[in-house]
């Protein structure tokens, strides 16, 4: 029997999943869900059995016994704030999943749709690992200008953490060894600072704080927020609307997509310019940041995701950073591989499984 992993990480109008056996990927789709098959649900839980559906036909269409499966990796959720690393789904985290604890996010059908097929195969296994909640801030880094906020961790830790890994092995040190500041440019930004092996400080990148992205308006002039908020002119759905979904690039040009804006800055266009170069002077601020709070003493600089493909912006960042400490790119993000190797490595006995 073949020691093969699933991967499953669902979007909010996809669903991508990919087969291992062992660290090699045999097989990868992208689910794409229209609009009108999503219409009908009212709450992410409501999706579960289409998306399960959808995934059980996409193996049998491709040959794929779930019988070889020996491990199923979900995309963690919005669970409770938890420590990194790999979790066995159990009757908790599926309660926190099921009634959003942390919030409705399609990533939250990675851990149910996980421990569900699970449950049908012998011997086979259901983790997540390394979810958006990941939670390693120092005390003094949650707090915030009044005591009625409290800074969160929110950020891509999957993609984040597995960067940083793969950077400490190729010089071939232990990542919690090092402090790296890690960039992930992508739909979010978040800017995080690695301090022998824990995230210590991170901006919430999914609902209001640091560089804005290509979809959202990152920290705002709260003063004028508050305004905004109260002028009457605006629901609540509309502003949360406006901090994500709808701010960032799509606000400003209309597009959420940097190969276009990159095309329109060698057109010579000069809105997109300045929004290009605002966009990595943002980046760049939140870097020097960090830089601060390791006290200058940074081993390097990793910036990843989709936006780092864009040769031009990423001269440009790294020409303000440089000075802080190397600068690497890791262009796109590989979470399915990041996925599989957690639970790989679980298989192995190379890490063992957190209890949630």
């Amino acid at each position: 029997m073949k020691n093969l992993i699933l991967a499953i990480n669902p979007g909010s109008t996809s669903t991508k999943i990919a087969v291992f056996e062992n660290t090699t990927q045999i097989f990868v789709t992208t689910l794409r869900h229209s609009s009108e098959e999503l219409v009908g649900f009212t709450k992410i839980t409501d999706q579960y059995d289409f998306r399960k559906n959808t995934i059980l036909k996409a193996l049998q269409e491709n040959n794929i016994s779930m019988d070889q499966l020996s491990v199923i990796v979900g995309r963690g959720g919005l669970v409770k704030p938890i420590k990194s690393g790999v979790y066995e789904v159990n009757q908790k985290m599926i309660h926190d999943l099921e009634i959003g604890v942390g919030g409705e996010h399609a990533s939250n059908l990675g851990g149910l749709i996980a421990y569900n097929l699970a449950k049908e195969i012998d011997g086979c296994r259901a983790f997540i690992a390394d979810p958006v909640v990941v939670d390693e801030l120092e005390p003094i880094a949650r707090v915030a200008g009044h005591p009625a906020f409290e800074r969160k961790s929110i950020f891509h830790a999957l993609n984040q953490k597995a960067i940083a890994k793969s950077y400490a092995a190729s010089i071939a040190k232990n990542y919690d060894s090092l402090n790296l500041i890690v960039a992930h440019l992508g739909g979010g930004v978040s800017v995080g600072a690695h301090k022998m092996g824990r995230v210590v400080d991170v901006n919430n990148a999914l609902n209001g704080e640091g560089p804005f992205s290509p979809e959202r308006s990152g920290t705002l002039p709260a003063y004028d927020l508050a305004k905004l908020c109260f002028s009457g002119d605006y629901t609540l759905d509309q502003v949360k609307k406006m901090i994500t979904g709808e701010g960032g690039l799509v606000a400003h040009l209309g597009t959420n997509s940097f190969a276009v804006v990159e095309e329109r800055v060698n057109e010579g266009d000069k809105k997109f310019m300045l929004i290009s170069d605002a966009f990595a002077y943002n980046v760049a601020k939140a870097i020097g940041s960090m830089s601060t709070v390791l006290y200058g003493n940074v081993d390097a600089i990793l910036i990843t995701g989709g936006i780092a493909y864009n040769t031009d912006l990423m001269k440009k960042l790294e020409d303000m950073v440089k000075f802080i400490a190397p600068v690497k790119i890791y262009p796109g993000e590989d979470e399915m591989a990041a996925l599989a190797i957690n639970g790989y490595n679980v298989l192995v006995g190379k890490e063992s499984p957190l209890e949630y």
